[in-house]
């Protein structure tokens, strides 16, 4: 005896409908982060800008060194970075204002939480920077977040709004207002110790 083609039209539908309503599998964030090789980096930037309240102090030269090791966890810290310095001999950083002296506090950890097609998206924690630029002198904190792509060996700072405060002012009048929102961008070629390479970066979840 032939079923009704209404209704093996309607258990057709119906089956469609359950495997649709199923959501898909998200990928499991890594825990288990391999760094090749670990070890003492340096990194350079020929141009960082921190933006605040709209006004753009760039730096033309920015510096770093530190070590970079394999890591577990999520977030993970798969960088330490020991010294940062802006500006050098000859090239301090000039902006709008006048010049501009950065100085920060270190360590600085960089935490991965994400990898992907070789690229670990993180962020830079523990920011504290002390900024003097003329007679305006104030104080940043937080984090900022960034990428390093394996294929570049670039690591880019581009924080989000909110991520970054001016938790300090002193004579800086309405220019950098206390509780401004400042950023931060550049981006740095990362190359390991006593070679011309920058490290590959490898985020699993066993």
């Amino acid at each position: 005896m032939k079923k009704p083609l209404g209704r093996a039209a309607a258990v057709a539908t119906a089956a469609a409908a359950c495997v649709l309503a199923v959501p898909p599998a998200t990928a499991a964030p890594s825990t288990v982060w391999t760094v090749t090789p670990s070890g003492d980096f340096t990194a350079h930037s020929g141009n960082v800008v921190l933006g605040v309240n709209g006004l753009a102090l760039p730096c033309s030269r920015s510096t770093a060194s530190g070590r970079v090791q394999n890591a577990t966890g999520n977030p993970a810290p798969v960088a330490v970075i020991g010294t940062l310095t802006f500006g050098a001999p000859g090239a301090p950083c000039t902006t709008p204002l006048g010049p501009m002296t950065v100085t920060p506090v270190t360590p600085l950890p960089v935490l991965a939480q994400d990898h992907s097609a070789g690229v670990t998206r993180g962020y830079v924690g523990g920011v504290d920077l002390k900024v003097t630029v003329g007679a305006c002198v104030f104080r940043v904190t937080g984090k900022a977040s960034s990428t390093y792509t394996n294929a570049t060996s670039g690591f880019a700072v581009d924080s989000l709004a909110g991520e970054l405060t001016v938790v300090s002012a002193a004579g800086c009048g309405m220019f950098v207002p206390v509780g401004s929102r400042p950023t931060f961008k550049g981006t740095y070629l990362v190359t390991m110790a006593g070679t011309t390479t920058g490290p590959a970066i490898v985020g699993t979840h066993p």
